[in-house]
């Protein structure tokens, strides 16, 4: 084993989940899978002798549950985790409170062998991602002053938002700061299908503007924020004065559907000026060259800095192409906004 393999743990109580992913995560030679464990007792115990890099963990378990386990994982020795899960809409909630609690990514758990096997890769991506995390980000005073509504130019404006690993928490602490008079806002996320619904309709709880899953077709309107749905690119178009979204498939692009790139693309080419990109947490390049294709189609792009990013992945590589017009800590990005259309 070389210096540099990623030491994996996986609890899981099914034997043929637990199985595959070691089989599967083998064909990658930075990952190395060091153990198993069928419930969390056992896992905390390999936790202690082999002391993986990461850990990938369900959350519906015998003896206790994933999320309690995770509770006190997260108090006693925080470690990256990746939390596996069921389609179910119960599970997407689980899966958004497991990133409450310290979760580094959450993914769906397919219903066959076969589709456990489709996204080895996936996982292998994710492992990857959860191996560079910072284990402590820095957070913000936990004190959120309400945002208050201001003279905002909202006409023809249109802001782009894109993020990976550690992303769910770096919006909502950018969406829950602005008022709710906003131009409209488009979210790509790397998630999971049936997720993207639960993440939508938490932060819809919490900000002042409506939050919503995107929908074919849907119009893009002040106040409201849409959120590309998992598995579904989400690319923003025009039709004479007004701006709407399309959710469509197609390939994977920079391993990713929804992809940041197709939908910042999309607005370079739409919006043009009118719009401000914002690249904020994640592992790769996805939403690099669409960052920059915004700028050089005159909007104003702003980057998420290194201190607060949990991975300086796709900020850095948007600084490094020259796609971004300013670097801010998190906690400043929203206050940017405001000024920036006040």
């Amino acid at each position: 084993m070389s210096k540099s393999t990623i030491k994996v743990l996986i609890i899981d109580d099914s034997a043929l989940v637990r199985k595959i992913f070691t089989e599967e995560l083998s064909r990658d030679p930075s990952i190395e899978v060091v153990g198993t464990a069928p419930d969390p007792f056992i896992g905390r115990d390999k936790i202690i002798q082999l002391e993986p890099d990461v850990v990938v963990l369900d959350v519906e378990m015998p003896r206790m549950d994933g999320l309690t386990f995770l509770e006190k994982l997260m108090k006693h020795k925080p470690i990256p985790v990746i939390i596996v899960s069921s389609l179910a809409k119960e599970s997407s909630d689980v899966a958004m409170r497991a990133i409450d609690l310290g979760a580094i990514d959450v993914m769906c758990k397919p219903g066959s062998s076969y589709s456990v096997k489709d996204m080895g890769e996936q996982l292998a991506e994710k492992i990857k991602a959860a191996s560079q995390a910072r284990r402590r980000p820095y957070t913000p005073p936990a004190t959120v002053k309400r945002p208050t509504a201001m003279t905002i130019r909202t006409t023809d404006k249109v802001i782009a938002i894109g993020a990976s690993t550690g992303g769910t928490e770096a919006i909502k602490q950018v969406l829950t700061a602005l008022p709710g008079n906003m131009p409209p806002i488009v979210v790509v996320q790397h998630m999971p299908q049936h997720f993207t619904k639960s993440f939508a309709e938490r932060l819809n709880e919490l900000c002042d503007l409506e939050v919503k899953e995107a929908e074919n077709n849907e119009p893009l309107t002040s106040g409201k924020v849409l959120l590309a749905p998992g598995n579904y690119h989400t690319v923003v178009k025009r039709s004479g004065a007004t701006y709407y979204v399309e959710v469509k498939g197609g390939p994977l692009v920079f391993h990713q559907r929804p992809s940041v790139e197709v939908m910042f693309s999309s607005v370079a080419r739409f919006v043009g000026r009118n719009a401000i990109g914002v690249i904020l947490t994640g592992m790769g390049k996805d939403g690099a060259e669409g960052l920059l294709e915004m700028r050089q189609a005159g909007a104003w792009t702003i980057a998420q800095d290194e201190s607060t990013s949990v991975v300086f992945g796709m900020p850095k590589e948007a600084i490094a192409l020259g796609g971004v017009s300013e670097v801010l800590p998190l906690h400043h990005i929203a206050s940017a906004l405001i000024k920036r259309l006040s």
